[in-house]
């Protein structure tokens, strides 16, 4: 892979215990690191990813904003016993999501209440995909409650010094296949889903969420409204996306889109959990080559 400066084979038994111990070293470079594991049941894979993540990432004093999904979800569940046991201090998590809270809130991870003005030190989340090329990524596929945003999610993990999202070795693909969600104006919706439409014709079908059962491209009777007044439209995409960047940036220009579930051109380290174990790999050099 272009981005890969170094491998290096490592026992997950490395990653365990106080997070203030040996840690692997980490640099500002791109970095390609394979960690090997006997594990196949992925529960326990992933709960290894968790561990991986706040045992190699979080210290001390530290503001973290934490993310959705079975991972992140593990990650949140060992932070507070790793709280708890005094091997880190003076934590405070930022939830990027309701699920994050109420997870926070049960592994007892103390909250704050995030601003435009909050500093975040570190945030995780697991993507639902990510392209290998730019670890460019999709948050928001999976089915949303009204309280939660894809706005405050996406904010608190591009503002975060530094990011870590989480994917499974299926999730990183070379060209992303899949949906992309997409926040629009509830007044005049049809007219903003049309004109997606246009922009991806051929290429992509466009369906409002529901927000109770399926429905079909109108969104039914209940269509999905977030916390801020906003529907969800699906851009469910035919064939192999080969530039998410690109499509984020065609989105962005449409009158009505509020937001969508790309993240791009945004330093992160990406955790790639597979059967044969971990895959630690990150874009800061290319990102740092692109601005120069």
């Amino acid at each position: 892979m272009a981005l890969s400066s170094s491998s290096s084979i490592l026992p997950f038994s490395n990653f365990s215990g106080n997070p203030n111990s040996s840690k692997p070293s980490r640099s500002s470079n791109a970095l390609s690191m394979v960690v090997r594991s006997s594990y196949s049941d992925d529960s326990a894979l992933l709960l290894q990813v968790a561990k991986y993540t706040v045992d190699s990432f979080v210290e001390n004093g530290m503001v973290i904003g934490l993310g959705s999904g079975r991972a992140s979800g593990y990650a949140i569940q060992y932070l507070g016993r790793q709280i708890r046991s005094g091997a880190v201090k003076h934590i405070t998590g930022v939830a990027t999501s309701v699920d994050s809270a109420s997870e926070a809130a049960k592994a007892g991870v103390p909250l704050g209440q995030y601003r435009d003005s909050s500093k975040i030190d570190l945030a995780f989340d697991d993507a639902d995909v990510m392209e290998e090329e730019s670890l460019a990524a999709v948050i928001g596929r999976q089915k949303m409650q009204g309280g939660e945003s894809i706005i405050q999610e996406k904010t608190i993990l591009k503002t975060a010094g530094k990011l870590v999202l989480i994917v499974t070795a299926k999730q990183y693909q070379g060209a992303v296949e899949g949906s992309i969600p997409v926040l629009i104006e509830s007044v005049n919706w049809l007219e903003t889903a049309e004109e997606i439409d246009d922009l991806f014709l051929g290429d992509a079908e466009v369906w409002r969420r529901s927000s109770i059962g399926h429905a079909g491209p109108l969104g039914g009777d209940f269509p999905l409204v977030t916390k801020e007044g906003h529907n969800v439209v699906d851009v469910i995409f035919t064939s192999p996306i080969q530039n998410l960047a690109e499509v984020g940036d065609s989105l962005d220009q449409v009158a009505g889109v509020v937001e969508h579930g790309i993240i791009s051109r945004v330093p992160c380290t990406a955790v790639i959990a597979g059967e044969d174990g971990l895959r630690i790999v990150d874009n800061i050099r290319k990102i740092e080559e692109t601005r120069v």
